[in-house]
């Protein structure tokens, strides 16, 4: 029997002020993501802005359906609508929020699973990390260096694609 252990590091910086000005101007794009979002149902808004190597700032927001799993969360509209119009795009950096009238959001809200598994898998696909901001606003921001923090035991086989 082996134990191992995992641990992350991440940062946490307690205002926007804290952040550098590309991660301050990507944050506040995540948040104009919001006006995007379908959130009729949860009345919970999400919006990413994703920066690409080439400087390009692609936005994405939740958006839902009355058939609630027929919905697909911002990180992921932004990330297929990238593989669909640039797919051989490199990923630096995404910046994610949420906002809902109905209550403070009082912490960073983070990614859901699938969202995290797709976000791993961009990762591994342009073999770079991707750094994430969990941007709470008027709050916390968490910075991690690489989605593989996020996912250490991520979906893979690799002999699936194999053809």
């Amino acid at each position: 029997m082996n134990t191992l252990s995992f641990s992350i590091s991440y940062q946490t910086f307690e205002s926007l002020g804290e952040l550098d000005a590309g991660d301050q101007i990507l944050c506040k794009k995540a948040e104009e993501a919001l006006s995007t979002s379908y959130s009729p149902y949860s009345k919970f808004k999400v919006g990413t802005a994703i920066l690409l190597a080439d400087g390009q700032v692609v936005l994405g927001s939740n958006q839902e359906n009355v058939a609630y799993p027929s919905g697909l969360c911002a990180e992921r509209v932004a990330l297929f609508a990238i593989g669909a119009n640039n797919p051989n795009a490199v990923i630096k950096t995404m910046a994610i929020t949420a906002f809902t009238h109905n209550f403070k959001i009082e912490n960073p809200v983070t990614s859901c699973g699938s969202c995290l598994q797709v976000m791993a898998e961009c990762e591994k696909r342009q073999n770079s990390p991707i750094e994430v901001l969990f941007y709470c606003i008027g709050g916390q921001i968490i910075k991690v260096k690489s989605v593989k923090s996020l996912l250490p035991f991520g979906f893979v086989e690799e002999r699936l694609g194999a053809g």
